[in-house]
């Protein structure tokens, strides 16, 4: 994923936390009111606040997010304990520029025309908000303290929760 430099503390942070992670679920508000996620590929979190996907035109998605824009993604990158929700406002374009600067031979695979692919398009998601969660040392010290809070019936320290702003 490329990610560009963020004028925003919040920005930087979710960057930092979200670097590593290649595929993220995109939720979307499906027709009869229910929720639906599917994965995709983040390939860039732009100086701006958004992150950037590449998806298909002809996407059950593209008809979501033309009723309601409001998309929710999570990240997960359990190796090291960090969990990223983020809340943001889809849009669809077919930015030329964009698609030459992040087209990479894997995409072949979901666009067999390459970047000259009909059904390409770009989803950009502008970010509201986030929200996190990163555990604190290693997976031994962590069971180390998780089972001395059980013995001592006190909690057990899980590590740093906190919310980020977008660029709004």
């Amino acid at each position: 994923m490329k990610d560009a430099q963020h004028a925003n503390a919040d920005l930087a942070k979710l960057g930092e936390l979200i670097d590593g992670v290649e595929i993220a679920m995109l939720t979307t508000h499906a027709a009869d009111g229910s929720m639906i996620s599917r994965p995709l590929q983040t390939l860039k979190f732009d100086a701006s606040g958004e992150l950037v996907f590449f998806t298909a035109a002809d996407s059950h998605k593209i008809d979501e997010l033309r009723a309601n824009p409001d998309v929710n993604i999570a990240y997960a990158h359990p190796g090291e304990r960090r969990y990223v929700s983020v809340r943001g406002t889809a849009r669809i374009d077919r930015d030329r520029a964009t698609i030459d600067e992040l087209w990479s031979a894997t995409q072949r695979v979901f666009f067999a025309e390459g970047k000259d692919d009909p059904n390409l398009a770009v989803l950009r998601v502008h970010v509201r908000d986030a929200a996190y969660w990163e555990s604190a040392g290693n997976f031994v010290a962590r069971a180390l303290d998780f089972a001395r809070g059980i013995l001592a019936g006190e909690p057990s320290d899980l590590g740093q929760h906190g919310r980020l702003s977008g660029s709004d």
